[in-house]
């Protein structure tokens, strides 16, 4: 016997999480076998940076060699009357005149130790906190507009731009070594009538979401140096081509997601007009300018603060309620794009974000549609996130319903290279107990994105370190490196697309784009030269998505994480899936409670499956 630790709200089992509503009220049960000689537990909590809290359960008697405690917690209480918060928790005890205490591994699991270790995190929510169901089961493409497809219409070319003629052979620009100065004003000649054009490829992939980067009038190829947030960018098309997007993308279910970066703007912007190329008196001409406030100098006009160090992005203060105002006023960008047809918002760099400005940023979007999508840039957990020394709180009810979920991703990473998915169970664990089950259900899973290598690469390609952006700019893997990566990727892709959330394919992924550090992970789309089997792969996981309720917020459970085997259940009312991975180097024969069918091969069986090395099975019990 070994002891048990059960939550419980009313009549349901919420063991395997730690995230609850305010309106909540947690029973926690202990089971203590008498032959761990273990006695007076006690229930220690402390709200997040303050001191600790002891509580004491209540003996409930003996049963199998057991004595039962409980202990209920109201959660409004613990907030001291508020709606959310963040606490730590641990359980005592003693045990021959020494004490004794749960250590938390993952937030579910624990260990025993006899000196304090890592608590438990518990996260207390807004009663009302919802995330639209409306992308519960979607498939989302992430599209780097200048890369991904050219429009049939012709789009004049911007006097300060270039284009890059050869889209099957060109190399973006780059500079001599990270970091380095570049102009990145080289275009492809990718835009939104291209997006228009690829819609029935991307519908062949059960895509239901487009993810754009960044689309507003901007000097740059890659946009995050925002000139004009009230414009698209001629390059892609302008206001007309974005319409025409919307309007395409509405008629067949696609919803768009825009990429906000309200942390800097560009140096050539409307805003700050270093080059005077705006019809505006700009902060860095004058300082009776109306954008004046709007950033921070130190010596004007030639120091101030930027994103970074990065001279050409002058960072935002939002603190200025005029800089604020225009971003998530009741009529500023924020809301008049969601006004216009878009589904949401992806923000750039959440952490850099004030949580006021957060607060206001989600008040007006689900004014305009409650539907509406806010995504969060955030590479570790967010729900103990800690930026520029502040907690930060994106999952109370008040800010974000999702983040880029970098820590999955890194996890199925690490699986794929070493074999052992010891830390992409702890990571999937701990971040379904600890973030809100709505939250979890809309996660961003991705493997890979414009500010990262390709996947592929990440999977096959020899290390990057120590070499030129020249030597980069061409290295490609053999025949051989290569078909080893994707038989990896496909079981990485497998993770992705089943996992709880949703997928967020980078575009190119799915044809077997290969890149180094950007630029070199932003190559166009090669159109007429993907790898077709790679494709067809991440088109049945994508129709096994549209096809199975149990994707769209069905409960989540590990099954086995045995060293190189991983497998886990996702079920709703209507049905059961099993999915499993291997990495073993010799056959599996797992057990299986029961009839099932394989949902790629459509074969039938019962009792058990045979899972070979570096495969999949996805089954449906029947």
């Amino acid at each position: 016997m070994e002891l048990l630790i059960k939550k419980t709200v009313g009549n349901l089992d919420c063991s395997a999480v730690n995230a609850f509503s305010a309106d909540d009220t947690v029973r926690f049960t202990l089971t203590i076998p008498r032959s761990m000689e273990m006695v007076e537990p006690r229930l220690i909590y402390a709200p997040d940076g303050k001191g600790d809290v002891t509580l004491y359960p209540v003996y409930d008697g003996y049963a199998d060699g057991a004595d039962l405690f409980s202990i209920e917690l109201s959660m409004r209480q613990l907030c001291e009357d508020g709606d959310s918060g963040l606490f730590y928790y641990e359980f005592r005890f003693e045990q021959n005149y020494k004490y004794l205490y749960t250590s938390s591994v993952n937030n579910r699991d624990f260990t025993i130790s006899d000196r304090s270790g890592r608590r438990f995190a518990l996260l207390v929510y807004s009663p009302d906190f919802h995330t639209p169901t409306c992308f519960y089961g979607t498939t989302m493409y992430h599209i780097f507009v200048d890369r991904f497809a050219k429009g049939k219409k012709k789009i004049p070319c911007r006097s300060d731009a270039l284009i890059n003629e050869d889209w099957e052979h060109g190399i973006p620009e780059f500079a001599p070594y990270p970091g380095a100065p570049l102009k990145n004003n080289v275009f492809f000649g990718g835009n939104l009538d291209g997006i228009i054009e690829k819609l029935d490829y991307l519908q062949s992939l059960s895509v239901d979401c487009i993810y754009l980067s960044p689309i507003f009038k901007a000097y740059s190829n890659h946009k995050y140096d925002t000139g004009d947030y009230t414009k698209i960018d001629e390059m892609f098309g302008g206001e007309a081509a974005f319409g025409r997007l919307l309007d395409a993308c509405r008629r067949r279910s696609i919803r768009v997601i825009l990429d906000g970066v309200f942390n800097h703007t560009g140096d050539d912007s409307l805003y700050f007009n270093r080059y005077g190329k705006y019809d505006s008196v700009g902060a860095y001409q004058s300082q009776q300018s109306p954008y004046a406030d709007w950033y921070h100098f130190t010596r004007f006009p030639d120091q101030y603060e930027a994103w970074w160090g990065i001279e050409i992005l002058p960072r935002l203060n939002a603190s200025d309620p005029d800089c604020r105002d225009y971003f998530v006023g009741k009529d500023g960008v924020c809301p008049a794009y969601i006004r216009a047809g878009a589904s949401g918002w992806r923000l750039d760099v959440a952490d850099e974000l004030s949580d006021d400005f957060l607060d206001r940023l989600r008040k007006v979007v689900k004014a305009e549609n409650e539907n509406a999508l806010i995504i969060g840039e955030v590479w570790e957990n967010a729900a103990e996130k800690v930026a520029y020394g502040a907690r930060r709180r994106y999952f109370r009810g008040r800010q974000l319903d999702s983040v880029m979920n970098y820590p999955t991703k890194n996890a199925i990473v690490s699986f794929m290279q070493t074999g052992d998915c010891t830390l992409l169970y702890n990571t999937v664990t701990e971040i379904y107990a600890t973030y809100p089950r709505c939250v979890c259900d809309v996660l961003m899973n991705i493997l890979g994105t414009h500010d990262t290598e390709r996947i592929l690469t990440v999977l096959g390609g020899v290390s990057a370190e120590g070499r030129s952006n020249a030597e980069l700019s061409t290295m490609k893997m053999d025949e051989g490196r290569r078909a080893e990566a994707i038989a990896l990727l496909k079981l990485a892709s497998v993770l992705q697309y089943t996992l709880y959330g949703f997928p967020s394919v980078f575009y190119g992924d799915e044809a077997g784009l290969e890149g180094y550090r950007d630029p070199f992970c932003r190559m166009p789309y090669p159109w007429g030269r993907a790898d077709e089997d790679l494709r067809a792969h991440y088109a049945f996981l994508g129709k096994l998505r549209a096809d199975h309720s149990a994707f769209c917020g069905g409960d989540f459970e590990v099954a086995a994480h045995d060293c190189g085997l991983f497998a886990f259940t996702r079920a709703d009312e209507n049905e059961k899936l099993l999915i499993i991975i291997s990495r073993v180097s010799f056959p599996i024969e797992y057990a299986v409670d029961g009839r099932y069918r394989d949902l790629k091969s459509g074969k039938t069986g019962e009792q058990s499956v045979t899972v070979y090395p570096n495969d999949y099975k996805i089954l449906k019990l029947l």
